[in-house]
């Protein structure tokens, strides 16, 4: 079974979290579902599922467009303009 490509394979760059948690949901004081990192500047933002919905906020402002899972034993990652996932 083939992979669903993925155009912007050459964005990915060796980041690390910039904080603990949901960079703007630690500014407001607010809590989060899910954390989401940004595999182009670290950015940390929530899922889809929480109700501020961070990450996608992140890739619609900057548009950096690839994201993984910060969650524990989640390895995946999720292409906003292709609109993939993959492992």
């Amino acid at each position: 079974m083939s992979q669903p490509a993925c155009t912007h394979l050459a964005t990915i760059r060796d980041v690390e979290p910039r904080t603990d948690g949901c960079e703007e949901c630690l500014k407001i004081g607010d809590d989060w579902v899910h954390l989401r990192l940004c595999l182009e500047c670290g950015h940390v933002g929530c899922c889809d599922s929480s109700k501020n919905k961070h990450a996608t906020k992140h890739f619609r402002a900057i548009h950096h467009p690839i994201i993984t899972s910060l969650e524990p034993g989640e390895y995946w990652k999720y292409c906003y303009v292709d609109e993939v996932t993959w492992q």
